[in-house]
């Protein structure tokens, strides 16, 4: 019998001794279980966040942290609650118990208190709107993005966004829904570059099997039907044209390259004279 294979992302503000013990002990007691393990050392300032998050957004699953500094644990979680992804404090509910106990105050680092600089600031506004504009989200307001990535499900919108965010790019995805009109802020950008992200229909239907797999789902049959997704990909692309939008092929692609093609295309815009 094949064991269920889970991403597990251990992010400790020390050595990782701690979360590492813990997840080893905690997967020792669990059967048919296999973890593709994943590790941050040393996470003390809210500059390294939106890097993890990429890297989650790219490779979903289960998030365990040691992080006690407030400003660091509050945008890791809620990082990853925007992504949907759990995450777990280690030492929860060890602290809770212990202070019931003996009555003692729960007091945690309330800052990092690290330097921050210009590009911090950006990186982490760049992450928080991307955040917030995720798979559609809030897309009647998007003046403010530096890109607008565009594309059917699972064309991996979400994890270049991230990545792009982590780079302090203000990226926001729209999903292309068969039979729905994209949105009109979208259609109508002008000062926004807008990217349209293309994938091999064969290769898109393996993901969206897997995906659906993973889901526990037998009903939405079509959402990974080849000829479905032949004219849903045909339809996108012909969006693209007819709006002249850049496109980018992913199937082959990682994240990192697409996420690279999109920045030379925004130096590129930026050295344009308007």
């Amino acid at each position: 019998m094949s064991k269920k294979v889970i991403v597990l992302h251990l992010v400790s503000h020390a050595s990782g001794e701690l979360v590492e013990m813990l997840a080893r002990n905690a997967v020792g007691q669990l059967t048919g279980l296999k973890v593709d393990r994943r590790m941050w050392k040393m996470v003390r300032h809210l500059g390294q966040v939106p890097e993890i998050l990429a890297a989650v957004a790219r490779s979903p699953g289960y998030v365990i942290h040691s992080i006690n500094h407030t400003d660091v644990r509050q945008a890791l979680e809620e990082g990853c609650s925007r992504l949907g992804v759990p995450c777990h404090f280690a030492l929860e509910p060890l602290i809770g118990r212990l202070a019931e106990y003996s009555g003692a105050r729960v007091q945690s680092s309330t800052s990092s208190r690290d330097p921050f600089d210009e590009d911090y600031y950006r990186r982490i506004e760049a992450m928080k709107f991307t955040l917030a504009h995720d798979d559609g989200i809030a897309s009647d307001d998007l003046d403010s993005a530096d890109v607008i990535v565009v594309g059917v499900s699972r064309a991996t919108k979400t994890p270049t966004c991230m990545y792009l965010a982590s780079r302090g790019i203000k990226a926001a995805n729209v999903p292309l829904v068969p039979g729905i009109p994209p949105p009109t802020a979208v259609l109508r950008a002008r000062s926004t570059l807008v990217v349209g992200l293309t994938i091999d229909p064969g290769h898109l239907s393996r993901v969206r099997s897997q995906r659906l797999l993973a889901l526990h789902d037998d009903e939405n049959i079509s959402y990974a039907d080849i000829e479905a997704l032949r004219r849903e990909v045909r339809d996108a692309q012909r969006l693209f044209i007819r709006c002249g939008w850049p496109i980018i092929d992913v199937t082959d692609g990682s994240i990192e390259h697409t996420a690279a093609t999109i920045i030379e295309l925004l130096k590129a815009r930026a050295e344009t004279p308007k």
